[in-house]
């Protein structure tokens, strides 16, 4: 019997791990002409690639896979967590310094959320990361206007159910009452779009501050607002369960760095 199965990886694949984009955007991005193998054009994404095959995506060769790194961010309000906004808001990418490589986010904080953002050049680690299989615990530092009962607080701690969409319970603590406002620690698993901030408008209360302070093992700790550091290869390697790779140096940005111009995003 003979073996059809292709050789290699799916092309889509291949360039995720390679940090040029996602999957998914790689897709678009090979349906939109801009990726080729050995010197044709291809639309289709379902094609396997070896590491014999040349592909360029824009005009440029698509080298060896980088060695898979993550970085974490302290992401200021007022950022949006996109490379492009349709309405010209200012972006995450185009916030980071000129030296960072390519990368992506690991799952989203919304332009009034701030905190931890998880940033990586590898979409296998992206996509796992999001999973919520995984089941990481994201943990959020949480002001509300006003107060809160403990037996409304019980109602996000057994699961709700809000416009359609059911949440896992959450682990909530009441923290200390501030004034007019309240603090509150908040831990989910899931993640869903606004998540928090849509289960307390549900219990009769706003969110007026969000502030992400671990995601998993991985802590905020005392990066200020708009430093990245990157975690060093071997924690990376140790928490994902990833072979031996090369160790990258664990760096801090300082604050006032050079930003990026409308080509946030692309390697150099």
């Amino acid at each position: 019997m003979t073996n059809d199965t292709p050789k290699g990886d799916r092309i889509a694949k291949v360039l995720s791990r390679a940090g040029i984009a996602s999957r998914r955007v790689s897709e678009t991005m090979i349906e939109e002409g801009r990726v080729s193998v050995n010197g044709k054009t291809i639309t289709s994404p379902a094609l396997n690639v070896t590491p014999d095959d040349r592909i360029v995506v824009d005009g440029k060769r698509v080298g060896e896979p980088d060695a898979a790194r993550i970085w974490l961010y302290h992401k200021p309000a007022g950022l949006v967590t996109s490379e492009r906004d349709e309405k010209d808001r200012p972006t995450v990418f185009a916030s980071l310094p000129d030296t960072m490589p390519r990368v992506m986010s690991v799952g989203r904080l919304d332009i009034n959320s701030e905190g931890l953002l998880l940033l990586t050049n590898d979409g296998e680690i992206k996509r796992k990361l999001e999973l919520p299989a995984t089941g990481w615990l994201r943990r959020y530092r949480v002001r509300i206007n006003g107060s809160v009962s403990e037996g409304r607080l019980d109602e996000l701690r057994a699961g709700i159910t809000v416009d359609g969409i059911r949440y896992q319970p959450m682990i909530v603590t009441f923290d200390r009452q501030q004034g007019a406002n309240a603090w509150l620690t908040v831990s989910i698993r899931e993640g869903k779009n606004r998540e928090i901030r849509r289960t307390m408008e549900a219990i009769g209360v706003v969110v007026n501050r969000l502030i992400r302070v671990s995601y998993g093992p991985f802590q905020l700790g005392d990066l200020k607002q708009g430093e990245v550091e990157e975690i060093k290869g071997r924690v990376v390697r140790d928490q994902l369960g990833l072979g031996a790779r090369p160790n990258p140096t664990r760096t801090r940005k300082p604050v006032n760095r050079p930003k990026r111009g409308p080509s946030a995003g692309k390697k150099r």
